[in-house]
Protein backbone atom coordinates (compact mmCIF):
# COMPACT_ATOMS: atom_id res chain seq x y z
CA UNK A 1 0.00 0.00 0.00
CA UNK A 2 3.07 2.28 1.18
CA UNK A 3 3.99 1.84 -2.70
CA UNK A 4 1.59 3.82 -4.09
CA UNK A 5 2.01 7.24 -4.81
CA UNK A 6 0.27 10.09 -3.05
CA UNK A 7 -1.99 12.35 -4.78
CA UNK A 8 -3.38 15.20 -4.21
CA UNK A 9 -6.83 17.10 -6.21
CA UNK A 10 -8.10 20.52 -5.70
CA UNK A 11 -10.63 21.75 -6.20
CA UNK A 12 -11.47 25.88 -6.55
CA UNK A 13 -15.19 26.55 -6.37
CA UNK A 14 -17.52 29.18 -6.02
CA UNK A 15 -18.15 28.82 -2.65
CA UNK A 16 -15.31 26.58 -0.75
CA UNK A 17 -12.30 25.26 -2.01
CA UNK A 18 -11.11 21.88 -1.11
CA UNK A 19 -8.68 19.47 -0.99
CA UNK A 20 -8.07 15.70 -0.75
CA UNK A 21 -5.02 14.30 -0.47
CA UNK A 22 -4.97 10.23 -0.64
CA UNK A 23 -3.58 7.12 -3.13
CA UNK A 24 -5.31 4.83 -5.36
CA UNK A 25 -4.72 1.35 -4.28
CA UNK A 26 -6.11 -1.45 -6.05
CA UNK A 27 -8.44 0.85 -8.16
CA UNK A 28 -10.37 2.72 -5.01
CA UNK A 29 -8.85 5.84 -3.47
CA UNK A 30 -7.59 5.20 0.27
CA UNK A 31 -8.40 9.23 1.61
CA UNK A 32 -4.83 10.77 3.77
CA UNK A 33 -6.68 14.00 4.39
CA UNK A 34 -9.80 15.80 3.35
CA UNK A 35 -9.71 19.68 3.78
CA UNK A 36 -12.57 22.69 3.30
CA UNK A 37 -12.72 26.37 3.66
CA UNK A 38 -15.11 28.79 2.77
CA UNK A 39 -13.31 31.39 0.52
CA UNK A 40 -16.14 32.30 -1.98
CA UNK A 41 -14.04 32.93 -4.69
CA UNK A 42 -16.97 33.58 -6.69
CA UNK A 43 -17.88 36.74 -5.01
CA UNK A 44 -20.09 38.90 -7.11
CA UNK A 45 -19.07 37.54 -10.24
CA UNK A 46 -22.34 37.13 -11.53
CA UNK A 47 -23.01 40.64 -11.51
CA UNK A 48 -19.55 42.13 -12.49
CA UNK A 49 -18.24 39.09 -14.54
CA UNK A 50 -14.86 39.32 -12.49
CA UNK A 51 -13.11 38.07 -9.90
CA UNK A 52 -12.94 40.02 -7.19
CA UNK A 53 -9.27 41.21 -5.13
CA UNK A 54 -10.56 39.89 -1.81
CA UNK A 55 -11.70 37.02 -3.16
CA UNK A 56 -8.74 36.02 -4.96
CA UNK A 57 -6.53 36.82 -2.01
CA UNK A 58 -8.49 34.59 0.55
CA UNK A 59 -8.29 31.95 -2.04
CA UNK A 60 -4.88 31.88 -2.35
CA UNK A 61 -4.03 32.36 1.21
CA UNK A 62 -5.72 28.77 1.47
CA UNK A 63 -3.95 26.87 -1.09
CA UNK A 64 -0.78 28.25 0.55
CA UNK A 65 -1.92 25.86 3.22
CA UNK A 66 -2.68 23.19 1.17
CA UNK A 67 0.58 23.01 -0.41
CA UNK A 68 2.39 22.75 3.17
CA UNK A 69 0.01 19.71 3.74
CA UNK A 70 0.95 18.31 0.26
CA UNK A 71 4.51 19.23 0.99
CA UNK A 72 4.30 17.10 4.31
CA UNK A 73 2.63 14.24 2.79
CA UNK A 74 5.23 13.66 -0.48
CA UNK A 75 2.92 14.30 -3.16
CA UNK A 76 3.96 13.50 -6.09
CA UNK A 77 1.33 14.24 -8.70
CA UNK A 78 -1.62 17.13 -8.22
CA UNK A 79 -4.54 17.84 -10.80
CA UNK A 80 -6.56 21.29 -10.23
CA UNK A 81 -9.69 22.75 -10.79
CA UNK A 82 -11.30 26.01 -11.08
CA UNK A 83 -15.23 25.69 -11.86
CA UNK A 84 -18.16 28.14 -12.36
CA UNK A 85 -16.98 31.27 -11.01
CA UNK A 86 -13.48 30.95 -13.01
CA UNK A 87 -15.43 29.91 -15.99
CA UNK A 88 -17.48 33.57 -15.84
CA UNK A 89 -14.48 35.72 -14.56
CA UNK A 90 -13.17 37.74 -17.74
CA UNK A 91 -9.87 38.26 -15.45
CA UNK A 92 -9.48 34.81 -13.68
CA UNK A 93 -5.39 34.80 -14.90
CA UNK A 94 -5.25 36.75 -11.82
CA UNK A 95 -6.16 33.55 -10.03
CA UNK A 96 -4.78 31.51 -12.22
CA UNK A 97 -1.32 33.00 -12.43
CA UNK A 98 -0.11 32.85 -8.46
CA UNK A 99 -2.18 29.43 -8.01
CA UNK A 100 -0.26 27.58 -10.18
CA UNK A 101 2.98 28.95 -8.53
CA UNK A 102 1.59 27.54 -5.60
CA UNK A 103 0.10 24.21 -6.70
CA UNK A 104 2.80 23.64 -9.17
CA UNK A 105 0.09 23.06 -11.91
CA UNK A 106 -2.23 25.64 -13.20
CA UNK A 107 -6.12 24.70 -12.39
CA UNK A 108 -7.81 23.40 -15.22
CA UNK A 109 -10.87 25.51 -16.48
CA UNK A 110 -13.11 22.69 -16.74
CA UNK A 111 -16.85 22.81 -18.35
CA UNK A 112 -19.52 22.11 -17.05
CA UNK A 113 -19.69 18.63 -18.66
CA UNK A 114 -16.35 17.54 -17.46
CA UNK A 115 -17.37 19.08 -13.82
CA UNK A 116 -20.27 16.53 -14.24
CA UNK A 117 -18.11 13.37 -15.27
CA UNK A 118 -15.50 13.74 -12.23
CA UNK A 119 -17.99 14.41 -9.75
CA UNK A 120 -20.43 11.40 -11.08
CA UNK A 121 -17.01 8.74 -10.94
CA UNK A 122 -16.41 10.46 -7.46
CA UNK A 123 -19.87 9.71 -6.11
CA UNK A 124 -20.12 6.17 -7.58
CA UNK A 125 -17.02 5.13 -6.60
CA UNK A 126 -18.05 3.25 -4.18
CA UNK A 127 -21.65 2.55 -4.87
CA UNK A 128 -23.26 -0.66 -5.38
CA UNK A 129 -24.43 -0.64 -9.38
CA UNK A 130 -27.54 -2.35 -8.21
CA UNK A 131 -28.91 0.28 -6.63
CA UNK A 132 -28.53 2.36 -10.26
CA UNK A 133 -28.83 4.13 -12.54
CA UNK A 134 -28.35 6.77 -10.17
CA UNK A 135 -29.36 10.50 -10.57
CA UNK A 136 -26.38 12.39 -9.49
CA UNK A 137 -26.85 15.65 -8.37
CA UNK A 138 -23.83 18.71 -7.61
CA UNK A 139 -25.29 21.60 -6.17
CA UNK A 140 -22.44 24.16 -6.18
CA UNK A 141 -21.59 27.99 -5.05
CA UNK A 142 -22.27 29.21 -9.59
CA UNK A 143 -23.39 25.65 -10.80
CA UNK A 144 -25.38 22.68 -10.63
CA UNK A 145 -24.69 19.38 -12.62
CA UNK A 146 -26.82 16.89 -13.05
CA UNK A 147 -25.75 12.90 -14.48
CA UNK A 148 -27.56 10.31 -15.26
CA UNK A 149 -25.75 6.75 -15.34
CA UNK A 150 -24.76 3.56 -13.17
CA UNK A 151 -21.23 2.98 -14.11
CA UNK A 152 -20.65 5.60 -16.65
CA UNK A 153 -22.15 8.90 -17.84
CA UNK A 154 -25.54 8.30 -19.62
CA UNK A 155 -26.23 11.80 -20.14
CA UNK A 156 -25.56 14.98 -18.19
CA UNK A 157 -25.52 18.65 -18.14
CA UNK A 158 -24.52 22.30 -15.87
CA UNK A 159 -26.78 24.55 -14.81
CA UNK A 160 -26.24 28.32 -13.93
CA UNK A 161 -27.80 27.75 -10.63
CA UNK A 162 -25.91 27.44 -7.28
CA UNK A 163 -25.75 28.78 -3.46
CA UNK A 164 -24.09 32.07 -3.95
CA UNK A 165 -25.66 32.56 -7.55
CA UNK A 166 -29.16 32.47 -6.42
CA UNK A 167 -28.61 34.13 -3.35
CA UNK A 168 -26.98 37.31 -4.76
CA UNK A 169 -29.67 37.22 -7.31
CA UNK A 170 -32.98 37.06 -5.41
CA UNK A 171 -32.13 37.11 -2.08
CA UNK A 172 -31.54 39.71 -0.16
CA UNK A 173 -33.86 40.46 2.66
CA UNK A 174 -33.20 39.27 6.36
CA UNK A 175 -34.87 36.60 6.15
CA UNK A 176 -35.93 36.04 2.62
CA UNK A 177 -39.06 37.47 2.01
CA UNK A 178 -41.83 35.03 0.72
CA UNK A 179 -41.67 36.47 -2.68
CA UNK A 180 -37.88 36.39 -2.66
CA UNK A 181 -38.32 32.70 -1.81
CA UNK A 182 -41.24 32.21 -5.14
CA UNK A 183 -39.35 33.61 -7.56
CA UNK A 184 -36.32 32.21 -6.65
CA UNK A 185 -38.23 28.51 -6.49
CA UNK A 186 -39.73 29.79 -9.62
CA UNK A 187 -36.14 30.17 -11.26
CA UNK A 188 -34.95 26.65 -10.20
CA UNK A 189 -37.96 24.93 -11.52
CA UNK A 190 -37.57 26.55 -14.67
CA UNK A 191 -34.33 25.24 -15.00
CA UNK A 192 -34.95 21.64 -13.97
CA UNK A 193 -37.23 21.76 -17.05
CA UNK A 194 -33.95 22.47 -19.22
CA UNK A 195 -32.40 19.18 -17.38
CA UNK A 196 -35.65 17.04 -17.92
CA UNK A 197 -35.19 17.57 -21.22
CA UNK A 198 -31.37 17.59 -21.88
CA UNK A 199 -31.22 13.98 -19.30
CA UNK A 200 -34.53 11.99 -20.19
CA UNK A 201 -35.05 9.81 -17.72
CA UNK A 202 -33.27 11.36 -14.58
CA UNK A 203 -36.27 11.89 -12.44
CA UNK A 204 -36.53 8.50 -13.09
CA UNK A 205 -33.66 7.19 -11.56
CA UNK A 206 -34.17 4.58 -8.57
CA UNK A 207 -31.28 6.45 -6.55
CA UNK A 208 -31.01 10.00 -5.99
CA UNK A 209 -27.28 11.20 -5.01
CA UNK A 210 -26.48 14.28 -3.68
CA UNK A 211 -23.20 16.43 -3.10
CA UNK A 212 -21.84 19.69 -1.67
CA UNK A 213 -21.96 21.99 0.62
CA UNK A 214 -25.57 22.07 0.58
CA UNK A 215 -26.56 18.82 0.56
CA UNK A 216 -23.88 17.82 3.60
CA UNK A 217 -24.97 20.70 5.32
CA UNK A 218 -28.76 19.47 5.06
CA UNK A 219 -27.88 16.13 6.57
CA UNK A 220 -26.05 17.80 9.47
CA UNK A 221 -28.61 19.92 10.42
CA UNK A 222 -31.03 16.99 10.46
CA UNK A 223 -29.04 15.14 12.63
CA UNK A 224 -27.95 18.20 14.80
CA UNK A 225 -23.78 17.80 14.03
CA UNK A 226 -21.88 20.24 16.41
CA UNK A 227 -19.28 19.45 14.79
CA UNK A 228 -18.18 17.74 11.38
CA UNK A 229 -18.52 13.94 11.73
CA UNK A 230 -17.32 12.40 7.63
CA UNK A 231 -18.66 8.84 8.71
CA UNK A 232 -22.02 9.86 9.78
CA UNK A 233 -22.79 12.36 6.96
CA UNK A 234 -21.92 9.70 4.24
CA UNK A 235 -24.63 8.18 2.53
CA UNK A 236 -26.33 9.44 5.04
CA UNK A 237 -30.46 9.07 3.85
CA UNK A 238 -32.21 12.08 3.64
CA UNK A 239 -35.49 12.13 3.46
CA UNK A 240 -37.81 14.74 1.66
CA UNK A 241 -39.66 15.50 4.84
CA UNK A 242 -36.46 16.26 6.36
CA UNK A 243 -35.31 18.63 3.81
CA UNK A 244 -38.57 20.16 3.33
CA UNK A 245 -38.38 20.76 7.58
CA UNK A 246 -34.48 21.96 7.13
CA UNK A 247 -35.82 24.20 4.11
CA UNK A 248 -38.53 25.50 6.25
CA UNK A 249 -36.60 26.43 9.75
CA UNK A 250 -33.67 27.94 8.00
CA UNK A 251 -35.43 30.28 4.64
CA UNK A 252 -37.63 31.43 8.13
CA UNK A 253 -34.59 32.44 10.64
CA UNK A 254 -32.69 35.78 10.34
CA UNK A 255 -29.10 35.32 9.62
CA UNK A 256 -28.27 36.03 13.20
CA UNK A 257 -30.91 33.13 14.47
CA UNK A 258 -29.60 30.46 11.92
CA UNK A 259 -26.04 30.43 12.28
CA UNK A 260 -26.84 28.66 15.75
CA UNK A 261 -28.53 25.83 13.73
CA UNK A 262 -26.36 22.43 15.35
CA UNK A 263 -24.50 21.10 11.56
CA UNK A 264 -24.51 24.49 10.23
CA UNK A 265 -21.10 26.32 9.43
CA UNK A 266 -21.21 30.27 10.17
CA UNK A 267 -19.58 31.01 7.11
CA UNK A 268 -22.27 29.46 4.71
CA UNK A 269 -25.31 30.48 6.79
CA UNK A 270 -25.22 33.65 4.35
CA UNK A 271 -26.08 31.19 1.12
CA UNK A 272 -27.47 27.82 2.07
CA UNK A 273 -31.01 28.85 2.09
CA UNK A 274 -30.27 29.62 -1.88
CA UNK A 275 -28.65 26.15 -2.16
CA UNK A 276 -31.87 24.62 -0.43
CA UNK A 277 -34.23 26.23 -2.71
CA UNK A 278 -32.29 24.21 -4.92
CA UNK A 279 -32.29 20.49 -3.34
CA UNK A 280 -36.00 20.85 -2.43
CA UNK A 281 -37.16 21.62 -5.39
CA UNK A 282 -35.41 18.59 -7.03
CA UNK A 283 -37.64 16.27 -4.83
CA UNK A 284 -40.56 18.19 -5.02
CA UNK A 285 -40.23 18.33 -8.93
CA UNK A 286 -38.75 14.70 -9.38
CA UNK A 287 -40.54 13.31 -7.17
CA UNK A 288 -37.76 11.54 -5.11
CA UNK A 289 -38.56 10.88 -1.35
CA UNK A 290 -35.26 10.39 -0.37
CA UNK A 291 -31.47 11.65 -1.26
CA UNK A 292 -28.37 9.92 -0.73
CA UNK A 293 -26.22 12.02 1.18
CA UNK A 294 -22.46 11.22 -0.78
CA UNK A 295 -19.03 13.10 0.52
CA UNK A 296 -17.12 11.60 -2.39
CA UNK A 297 -17.29 13.96 -5.59
CA UNK A 298 -15.22 16.06 -7.79
CA UNK A 299 -12.30 15.46 -5.07
CA UNK A 300 -11.97 11.52 -5.46
CA UNK A 301 -13.08 11.74 -9.60
CA UNK A 302 -10.06 13.95 -10.02
CA UNK A 303 -7.95 12.06 -7.65
CA UNK A 304 -8.84 8.82 -9.09
CA UNK A 305 -7.79 9.97 -12.28
CA UNK A 306 -4.61 11.11 -11.84
CA UNK A 307 -3.49 7.87 -9.12
CA UNK A 308 -4.70 5.09 -11.46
Amino acid sequence: MSDAPSVAAVDCGTNSTRLLIGRVVDGRLVTDEREMRITRLGQGVGGSGRLAPEAVERTLAVLTEYRKLMDEHGVTRVRATATSAARDAANRDEFFVPAAELLGVRPELISGDEEAALSFAGAVSDLDPAQGPFAVVDIGGGSTEFVLGTTEVEGSISVDMGCVRLTEQFLHEDPPSAEELANCLSIVELHLDDVRRAVPGIDQAPTFVGLAGTVSTAAAVEIGLATYDRDRIHHFVLTKDAVEDVFRTLATEALADRIHNPGLERERADVIVGGLCVLVSIMRRFGFDECLVSEADILDGLALSIGR
